[in-house]
């Protein structure tokens, strides 16, 4: 017995037959004197207590590209007529209880019942600010979506509903989405839990869709390492025409950097798996890390400066913003 209730599969170069890990990385287990050496530091910044945004009423469908940013990693992908929504979390908080944890700030940028008929859910890792099962239960009961996750997360969604079906991939492996689409899962240095005692027992990563229309990665939460699984991207996918990246929860870096890359490993990672364009998710919406809430906005902008490139190359996106090929609007 291998004692992972998520998978049971053979050893290969991530798996040791009972956790998951990141080949050619650190490791990203912390111990409990980490952590409280971490939250007895004093150094988390003040975040308000709520932040105006704004919502939008998206497209029914669009043939070409576009991207609406809902909140923190939930993301609305519109791409050749096709709607895929990344890690929904539609919850009040980022947590197992409704009483305590991560509270967002702001509201998600697309109200729920406003959402377009949703064809794919693509869920990168088990965290509770990426997979919400009350979520993932609106949105089975309303649209009955294909549902697409990294290797063991199925036991943890028939939580969602009984008869949800999930379509389990490993690292490189694809599913033919049909009308010349498909979505390849991709490597991510990361890892998973729900509980205090099923660490890396779920697989993790990012994904990378491919249409007819266009090409998006979705990192997932990564930290960067030594940069191989990213220019292993650019090699697979030379055309890629927009990576969606996390620029936030990354302070300290001594506790979150082989998790969660920083703003300046962002844009290396951009530059690594050669996108063209690129947006910035995972910030400013659940206070998870020590930086303040605008910081990873901010330090985006100052590493495009410092490396010569536009700001239009890589925009950190807030709430009810969305990215229509080429420009945020």
């Amino acid at each position: 017995m291998s004692g992972n209730r998520y998978y049971r599969g053979p050893p290969s170069d991530h798996f040791d037959g009972r956790r998951f890990f990141n080949p050619h990385h650190p490791g990203t287990d912390r111990s409990l004197a980490e952590l409280l050496r971490w939250q007895r530091s004093g150094a988390r910044q003040a975040w308000p207590k709520q932040v105006p945004g704004r919502r939008v009423v998206p497209a029914t469908r669009v043939d070409g590209l576009s991207v609406t940013m809902v909140g923190h990693a939930t993301v609305l992908i519109q791409v050749a007529g096709r709607n895929l929504l990344v890690d929904p979390v539609w919850a009040e908080r980022a947590s197992p209880v409704r009483w305590a944890g991560p509270r967002r700030v702001n509201a998600p940028g697309i109200d729920f019942e406003r959402l377009p008929t949703i064809d794919v859910v693509l869920l990168t890792h088990n965290h509770y600010d990426h997979l919400d099962l009350a979520t993932l239960r609106r949105l089975w009961h309303r649209d009955r979506p294909r549902v697409v996750a990294p290797l063991g997360n199925e036991v943890t969604l028939a939580h969602a509903a009984k008869d949800l079906r999930v379509e389990a991939l490993d690292w490189r492996q694809s599913l033919d989405l049909g009308a010349g689409s498909t979505v390849w899962l991709h490597p991510a240095n990361h890892w998973s839990s729900r509980t205090p005692f099923d660490r890396r027992m779920a697989l993790w990563g990012g994904f990378v869709v491919e249409t007819p229309a266009a090409t998006v990665y979705d990192s997932g939460d990564t930290g960067y390492g030594d940069g191989r699984i990213f220019r292993e991207l650019k090699e697979r996918y030379p055309s890629i025409d927009l990576a969606i990246l996390p620029i936030g929860a990354y302070a300290p870096r001594w506790f979150m950097a082989a998790q969660h890359i920083d703003p300046a490993e962002a844009v290396q990672v951009l530059l690594d798996c050669g996108a063209a364009q690129a947006i910035g998710v995972h910030w400013g919406t659940f206070q998870l890390t020590d930086e303040a809430r605008t910081a990873p906005r901010d330090a985006l902008a100052d590493e495009l400066e410092r490396r010569g490139l536009p700001g239009s190359r890589f925009a950190a996106l807030e709430p009810g913003d969305t990215w229509v090929g080429g420009a945020e609007v």
